[in-house]
């Protein structure tokens, strides 16, 4: 008979850190902030300090924790930063190309709403209903710089809902993108008032959906605000192009 192997128990160390990863995964721990003291953890884990200490060391390694001296240790900020740095070039670069960044948000806010819809928890709902008063007392007191990361915060907590950590993460390192192309839009989009009142009840009618656990109205809710941004801008474009042509008309008058 062969002699059976006894199992190896794992290092104290290499279990906090996959506990550490998974927070980091699901966005528990974001990009940039700052992770809970030595002290903490060991209490929170029912660990040594040591442990947690070469956890950390080792998520160090790994490029997903950064140490900031006397300042403690901080999720890393650079997470995404490869994908997310070529597409900033490419909308700063060319305004145009905001339409592909539209396109690519039907894509990922609409899946992103329906799985909401489906797998959000009791706490999930209670972080969007936050999201969003948050995003309408910006809108109300037309704070637009508070208001476009507001937004940005409002559809992220929808796709922390979802529970997707692939489709999270992508948002996640849009996050500048999305924020860029927000405040873009908000001039244009704020300068009537029917505007305003169209863009709050959009977001309204995509909280509410996501509230009542309705994943085709969510789905719908987020294309229909898309496609009415999109066709506000388009209609925006179309009359700058007219009034180009008209001063090159005035330019050339005899």
């Amino acid at each position: 008979m062969a002699q059976v192997k006894p199992l190896k128990q794992p290092k104290l160390a290499d279990v906090i850190l996959d506990s550490l990863e998974q927070m980091i995964l699901e966005g528990s721990l974001k990009p940039g902030q700052r992770l809970p003291p030595e002290r903490a953890l060991a209490v929170q884990f029912e660990v040594s300090r040591p442990s947690v200490r070469e956890a950390i060391q080792k998520l160090e390694a790994k490029g997903l924790v950064v140490r900031r001296q006397g300042g403690g240790n901080y999720v890393s900020q650079d997470l995404g930063n490869s994908y997310t740095e070529p597409l900033f070039a490419l909308i700063s670069q060319h305004p145009e190309s905001q339409y592909d960044l539209l396109e690519f948000r039907h894509a990922l806010e609409g899946v992103a709403a329906y799985y909401a819809a489906i797998r959000g928890t009791e706490a999930d709902r209670k972080i969007i209903e936050k999201r969003y008063q948050d995003w309408l007392h910006y809108h109300e007191v037309k704070d637009s710089e508070h208001e476009a990361r507001a937004d940005a915060e409002f559809h992220l907590s929808i796709a922390e809902a979802a529970h997707n950590v692939v489709l999270l993460h992508t948002m996640r390192a849009l996050f500048t993108l999305l924020k860029q192309n927000i405040v873009s839009n908000l001039h244009y989009l704020y300068e009537e008032e029917v505007m305003r009142s169209r863009i709050k009840d959009q977001h309204t009618r995509l909280k509410n959906a996501v509230l009542a656990r309705d994943p085709q109205e969510s789905r719908s809710a987020a294309h229909d605000h898309l496609a009415y941004v999109e066709e506000i801008l388009l209609e925006k474009s179309r009359a700058e192009s007219r009034n180009l042509r008209s001063l090159r008309r005035l330019q050339n008058l005899d």
